[in-house]
């Protein structure tokens, strides 16, 4: 029998015990009443796209080794310095950007505290007071300006995640509290947004039921370390199937296999106790009690919190989210690529080529795994093009040379489409000293977000694209 594609809505939330999974973009969707009238809202505003639009900011510690980061040529974009060879593939969705500052980074008669203030100031574009009291305050980050605009429309207003755990007091630089060096997040002048560093804890946020009865949820939780999650909403998709045309049930297949292979890896992460005959972990024996789930391996922890961002984006549970993969001022060993010496250390390199070297070791591992993420937007069809045109993703960092700690000619790049908003493949010089937060002003436009301005922001960067 032929199969009749009915119009779904995208809110269709698949539900079991205690568990609620989202759908990604289906074609049916697209039929319905409500994806009509937002299709025709875009239109109208001369946005091309009917899917969302999502914004993400990526963040690396110590600043970079430049000479390997920048290209040498304002223009087209023919060919990426060693650094980003990594990320060569998405060359045509890339807008190098460079002279951008962060003046709230500076000193400003404060004194030591460049790290502090290097992600203090990174997406609030403000001074941080210095205090390691209660008494801290930056400013409203760019992420919640947006989330304070459109976080009404998804599961989650944002998605703050990172690599390491952070604290929200004491001394943690020159007399800089903690807060400034472990938050990129700052819902207010004074409350940052602590991120989760734990993949098990954002897996449960996502595909629990934050509505569930909670008998469910208790039965849910003595079920949990015996049964994949997929298993509770089964009987949900098979009532779906019906529903759809193939190709939307080969993605729904698609979607839960990839949920799966998640949910497999943070089990070997938590506590792997017997594997199955070919290796893999056996949910049946497998337990995940928290605050077990975060891996050994920091490549693997790093991949696991950018899968689940982009389920989150993929599902529409979240258009905005930051990622950090370590603290400011972080001293991580990165043994594993054969650089055993702490990444803070190597970034006060005094010109020595072995130490220079070895930094830029460590931001070829960090854009590796950024190509990672890149190409799993990018491998995911949505309405008229992929996850990553309908993305915004800056990668940067607060500081220019670790050695210098400049907070002026920051290594800045911004990756994906923006829903056909930008004109990417190219290296932009601004003059010295141009405001970043202007670049986030410009991104709140493409996001729908009306504003006058955001932390130190003068104007917009209207030579992003359209």
């Amino acid at each position: 029998m032929m199969i009749r594609p009915q119009p779904l809505s995208r809110r269709t939330v698949l539900r079991g015990l205690g568990s609620a999974f989202a759908l990604p973009w289906l074609e049916s969707m697209g039929a319905a009443p409500e994806a009509k009238a937002a299709t025709a809202m875009k239109a109208a505003n001369g946005v091309s796209s009917a899917s969302p639009t999502r914004m993400a900011f990526f963040y690396v510690p110590n600043g970079v080794h430049m000479p390997d980061w920048r290209p040498e040529t304002a223009g087209a974009l023919t060919s990426l310095p060693k650094t980003l060879q990594a990320i060569e593939p998405f060359r045509d969705q890339l807008l190098i950007l460079s002279n951008l500052t962060q003046n709230g980074g500076r000193d400003l008669g404060d004194g030591p505290g460049d790290h502090a203030r290097a992600l203090g100031s990174f997406l609030t574009g403000t001074h941080p007071v210095k205090t390691d009291g209660a008494n801290i305050r930056a400013g409203i980050s760019a992420d919640q300006v947006a989330a304070d605009a459109l976080g009404h429309l998804t599961k989650f207003r944002s998605l703050e995640v990172g690599c390491d755990r952070g604290a929200q007091s004491g001394n943690c630089d020159s007399g800089y509290s903690c807060a400034y060096s472990s938050n990129i997040s700052w819902r207010s002048e004074t409350v940052p947004n602590p991120k989760e560093v734990n993949p098990r804890i954002v897996f449960e946020r996502l595909f629990g039921d934050l509505n569930a009865d909670p008998s469910d949820v208790n039965a849910w939780r003595r079920k949990r370390h015996r049964q994949s999650m997929i298993d509770f909403v089964l009987e949900d998709v098979n009532r779906l199937r019906p529903r759809l045309a193939s190709n939307d049930q080969r993605k729904v297949d698609e979607y839960l296999n990839s949920v799966r292979e998640v949910e497999l890896r943070i089990a070997r992460a938590s506590q792997p106790k017997r594997t199955d005959t070919d290796g893999t972990p056996d949910l049946q024996t497998v337990s995940m009690p928290s605050p077990v789930g975060i891996p050994g391996d920091y490549k693997e922890h790093i991949r696991l919190l950018m899968d689940l961002m982009v389920l989150s984006f993929q599902t529409d549970q979240t258009r905005i989210s930051t990622f950090m993969y370590a603290n400011e001022g972080s001293n991580r060993s990165y043994n594993f690529i054969e650089v055993p010496e702490g990444h803070h250390d190597l970034s006060h390199h005094g010109n020595a080529a072995e130490k220079q070297a070895k930094i830029q070791k460590i931001n070829t591992f960090h854009m590796d795994q950024f190509a990672y993420f890149l190409n799993k937007l990018r491998s995911i069809q949505e309405g008229d093009g992929t996850l990553l045109d309908h993305s915004m993703i800056v990668y940067g960092s607060g500081l220019g040379d670790g050695n210098r700690h400049n907070h002026d000619n920051l290594p800045i790049l911004l990756a994906g489409g923006g829903s056909g908003s930008l004109v990417s493949g190219r290296h932009i010089e601004y003059r010295n000293d141009m405001p970043l937060n202007n670049l986030f002003l410009s991104m709140l436009d493409r996001m729908g977000v009306p504003a006058q301005g955001v932390g130190d922001s003068t104007a917009r960067l209207h030579d992003l694209g359209m």
